[in-house]
């Protein structure tokens, strides 16, 4: 980039500034007309009907339901691989009604999920929304099936939710449903485009957003990178553009213990500039203290690692949690994620120092979990053929930890858990080994709050509580929906149903004429 290039974009970011600020000072201050970066430029270097921003599960599924509404589709996505932190999730959906669920007897319905979720939330969901969720997902489930997504053959029970009903794709990860998304996207002609980080809106003089400005040829994390180039859009612009788990910053300024000692599942990509951005433009932020912590990772890999999809597919419903220095159970393995995390972080020394959980299961618990022989070979996960073996690994008072074996297993043979009132579901007997285990910690891993939406999927102002003109928004950008706790597997939930429900109603929006140079 020039220095011309340089001067002159940093005077736009000036300018843009200065216009907020007359904004909140109301019209003590005046800038003249020239002043303004909400006008329309006079041309854009490039136009399509529906602008994208953003490649998960929301960005993904937004774009192609536009493009299969018959307009032209744009996505860009600031990082060099399309898909961020959905590529990396565990691959799990949510859904209320599946054919897994009936071919199994297993009798569920949209109301079931709601108030789960509701519980989850603590009361704190925006209710019209998460109805607009949960009456998606069956729907959503056979979409994604009908575009390439593989689910193993089987249902499994997450925290939290009451009954079996989540579905995971066969690679145990949500590469399995972004990959057949892009693939499908470019074959209907969605232009994807790689390193192109959005800058700003750009606004005609009625207040629509009509564009973004980016940086084109971005290198994630210098900022300074990339060319600036205009992109309009006829129809408006889809935000997907995720949390900010990986803002350190930013993060702290909401929860200050949230600080750089909590590793996070995130890409590193999970920044705040583009909810930033939308505030700039009057967007209602809403519980953005809210973040969640995942209760499932170990303090011995970094990100989201094995651990991660092993307690999920094998701890949690087939095995149990116990405190090292006891040898027992604490709380209640299937509770929400809030109460599990929660629980966990109670766990430290007289100095504050985290004394890290064991969580564990037998072969027969084990037999699911795809991650099993990577978080062994990596000594993520340790193996011991007796409870004697387990309890020397890990340093546990071995009386005690057999008394609380015996206690589960009894428990499990009455179907009742009198310590926890845990669901026993999928519970097990663990009556012999070998046995499986791992070091348990929290981290961030997904941010509740984000900007305020409604059941059109458009972005409500802060001040009018009306629409912003040409903005929507979908998926893990958006808040309110999960309230306080996020239930597993309602991200892929949220973001394909809402990601869809962008870019359908972003899609019929009456498009207008934009100049192009």
């Amino acid at each position: 980039m020039s220095k011309t290039q340089d001067i002159d974009t940093g005077r736009r970011q000036l300018l843009k500034g200065g216009a907020v600020m007359a904004a909140g000072f109301g019209a003590a201050i005046a800038l003249p007309a020239t002043a303004s970066c909400d006008a329309a430029p006079e041309a854009f270097d490039e136009i399509v009907d529906v602008l994208v921003v953003g490649s998960g599960f929301a960005g993904m599924s937004a774009a192609l339901q536009a493009r299969e509404a018959g307009v032209s589709v744009m996505v860009v996505d600031k990082m060099p691989v399309f898909g961020g932190n959905s590529t990396i999730n565990g691959g799990a959906m949510a859904v209320a009604g599946s054919e897994l669920q009936k071919q199994a007897g297993i009798n569920d319905s949209v109301d079931e999920m709601v108030a789960d979720m509701m519980r989850a939330g603590r009361g704190m969901n925006d209710v019209e929304m998460l109805k607009l969720v949960c009456n998606g997902t069956a729907e959503s489930c056979q979409w994604l099936i009908e575009h390439g997504v593989k689910w193993k053959p089987f249902v499994q029970h997450f925290g939290g939710h009451s009954i079996q009903r989540v579905l995971q794709t066969v690679e145990s990860s949500g590469a399995g449903i972004i990959r057949p998304l892009i693939n499908a996207a470019r074959d209907k002609g969605v232009v994807m485009r790689n390193q192109t980080k959005l800058e700003s809106f750009v606004k005609d003089l009625d207040g629509r957003v009509i564009g973004i400005e980016v940086r084109e040829g971005f290198y994630f994390p210098n900022e300074r990178t990339g060319k600036i180039r205009r992109i309009g859009a006829r129809c408006g612009v889809v935000m997907a553009t995720g949390g900010f788990g990986r803002d350190i910053e930013y993060r702290m300024m909401q929860l200050p213990e949230l600080n750089n000692d909590l590793d996070s599942t995130n890409h590193a990509g999970a920044t705040s500039e583009a909810l930033k951005q939308m505030m700039l433009l009057g967007a209602n932020p809403i519980h953005l203290d809210q973040i969640q912590l995942g209760p499932w990772a170990s303090p011995d890999e970094k990100g989201f690692g094995t651990a991660s999809q092993f307690n999920t597919i094998a701890t949690y419903p087939h095995g149990i949690v116990v405190d090292v220095r006891t040898g027992e159970r604490f709380f209640n393995e299937l509770a929400d994620r809030k109460a599990r995390a929660d629980a966990i972080m109670t766990r430290r020394d007289e100095h504050g120092q985290p004394v890290y959980p064991i969580g564990f299961t037998n072969a027969e618990g084990a037999s699911k979990a795809q991650t099993l022989d990577w978080g062994l070979k990596y000594k993520v996960i340790s193996k011991a053929d007796t409870l004697e073996e387990l309890a020397t690994i890990y340093g546990m008072p071995v009386n005690a930890l057999k008394a609380q074996v015996a206690r589960w297993n009894e428990a499990v043979k009455s179907g009742s858990d009198k310590e926890f009132a845990r669901p026993m579901q999928e519970a097990i007997v663990l009556d012999k080994g070998p046995w499986y285990a791992v070091r348990m910690w929290p981290k961030v891993h997904y941010c509740m709050g984000g900007v305020k939406v409604n059941t059109r999927s458009e972005v409500l102002h802060l001040v009018t509580n009306q629409a912003i003109p040409g903005l929507y928004a979908a998926g893990e950008a958006t808040g309110g929906i999960h309230g306080a706790s996020r239930l597993g597997a309602c991200a892929v939930a949220e973001g394909v149903v809402t990601g869809r429900n962008a870019g359908r109603n972003c899609a019929a929006a009456k498009a207008i004429v934009l100049k192009q140079e």
